[in-house]
């Protein structure tokens, strides 16, 4: 376990760390760069969702608004799921 781990008491503390990444969704009307926070739980609600990637915008935003995220047991697992989302819906500003 790294040592960052053990400054958390008690679960509910949630104590997580932090990674961010950035990703560029070409469209016609222009690049849009969104960017995604990656989450890594100590001790996450489920233990096969350790880490939580969610992004900084929102897609389809004229139908039905999305938030893409993506929840995995690695970060790889929830980045790309994350990205996925992202790639799904157009950006409507």
């Amino acid at each position: 376990m790294p040592e960052w781990t053990y400054a958390q008491e008690k679960p509910t503390e949630r104590l997580c760390r932090i990674e961010h990444y950035a990703v560029t969704k070409q469209q016609a009307s222009g690049d849009v760069e969104f960017l995604i926070t990656v989450r890594e739980y100590v001790d996450p609600p489920d233990p096969a969702m350790r880490f939580l990637a969610q992004a900084d915008k929102q897609t389809n935003q004229k139908t039905a608004p999305y938030t893409p995220i993506g929840w995995g047991s690695s970060l790889l697992q929830a980045l790309a799921e994350c990205v996925q989302g992202i790639r799904r819906f157009p950006y409507e500003p």
